[in-house]
């Protein structure tokens, strides 16, 4: 079978990754490496051994032999880029938030469609095994009817007013950050898992650092050295570090999570509880190879990772046998395997989190932003 030629587009931290995991599959090759200056591309490429690089990603989409893209690069080019690799007929994986609005992202859904190509938004963490594995036991009644759930999605990456990313700038990142960089992520997790959506929304952001000391020049230049105060400049900051969520859905069930990117010590944790009728399910990324089940008249489990006990729709989540670790990269090698399994058979898109997805987690962020600035409930469009 001939392999799917695929560009990355985005040299950052992501895009490392993409392009590791792209390599893991039977069925797919990077061909081609593009960021936003030739010297930046290439040097990714001499690192990873991809001989074409560019700085201008549009040479990558005229080339009729390439099959798909991956776009990697800062939120505010998403939009342009996902739209001229549709109009290029390219499929197209774009990591989150899909675009800056989620206006932008309706017509990113509405092209992709008429242009009948694959489309997918990069939300990973769905391929856990134990992710699959809470969803067929909610699927199969084994939770019960969903009462109440809760978690969060914590970090300590911003912990210090002179962390910095691009991220923390609105005209980059976009109007939200802690809830469109991981509080979107927990909310795609809860929907994908219960199958409930969310109906409605009461929020409250907060930003314990107003103003952040911004470095003059790349923090590369001084890696392994102790920045001076002149080495900074402040920078007023008018996105959130913190976002705490009250939930409803149809029926009885309620919710609440909280996002905080300066909570220390946590490193990158995602926790989900999820409680039924029957039985509740508590799921933490930090360990991501354990599932705790909880019963109020029977024992407690703590469920480690095995395909051979895993339900039938859950096992093929999973590559390695009990008792083997399969972690963050691990969710991209199963995802870009289903999405490159869409591309020679369009039927088997409806395994992926699609542009749909990306939509849906910009109006769940919208009307975060909306229930935090008029100080109520806000129902979700």
């Amino acid at each position: 079978m001939e392999k799917l030629r695929v560009a990355v587009i985005g040299t950052g931290f992501v895009g490392r990754v993409h392009v590791e995991n792209i390599r893991r599959q039977t069925d797919a090759e990077v061909v081609a490496i593009a960021d936003q200056t030739a010297e930046i591309a290439a040097g990714f490429g001499r690192a990873l051994g991809v001989a074409r690089t560019t700085g201008e990603y549009r040479d990558l989409l005229d080339d009729p032999s390439i099959d798909a893209v991956h776009i990697c690069t800062p939120n505010k080019t998403h939009f342009p880029i996902a739209r001229d690799a549709i109009e290029a007929g390219k499929n197209v994986i774009c990591e989150k938030p899909l675009a800056m609005t989620a206006a932008e992202a309706a017509r990113l859904v509405e092209l992709a469609r008429a242009k009948s190509v694959v489309h997918a938004t990069s939300y990973n963490l769905r391929f856990y095994p134990n992710v699959a594995q809470m969803r067929r036991m909610v699927e199969t009644g084994q939770v019960g009817e969903i009462l109440a759930v809760q978690g969060s999605y914590v970090q300590d990456w911003l912990f210090y007013d002179t962390d910095y990313n691009w991220r923390l700038e609105p005209e980059v990142g976009g109007a939200s950050r802690a809830m469109a960089d991981i509080g979107s992520h927990w909310c795609d997790l809860l929907e994908h898992v219960t199958g409930r959506r969310i109906r409605a929304v009461c929020a409250e952001l907060a930003t314990f650092h107003p103003i952040r000391k911004k470095p003059k020049k790349p923090l590369e230049t001084y890696a392994g050295k102790m920045l001076a105060p002149e080495d900074y400049e402040d920078r007023p900051i008018g996105t959130e570090d913190f976002a705490a969520v009250l939930l409803r859905f149809d029926g009885r069930a309620r919710g609440s999570f909280t996002v905080n990117q300066v909570a220390a010590g946590r490193k990158n944790r995602l926790l989900m509880e999820i409680y039924g009728t029957r039985c509740g399910l508590t799921w933490d990324g930090e360990r991501p190879n354990e599932l705790w089940v909880g019963r109020r008249d029977g024992k407690n489990q703590l469920l480690v990772k095995d395909p051979s006990l895993l339900e039938r729709g859950a096992r093929g989540f999973a590559d390695l046998p009990g008792g083997h670790s399969e972690g963050y990269a691990d969710t991209f090698k199963q995802f870009f395997r289903r999405f490159y399994a869409a591309c020679r058979d369009h039927s088997l898109a409806g395994d992926l989190p699609g542009f749909d997805a990306g939509l849906r987690q910009l109006e769940l962020v919208e009307a975060v932003l909306r229930s935090d600035a008029e100080g109520g409930w806000v129902e979700v469009d």
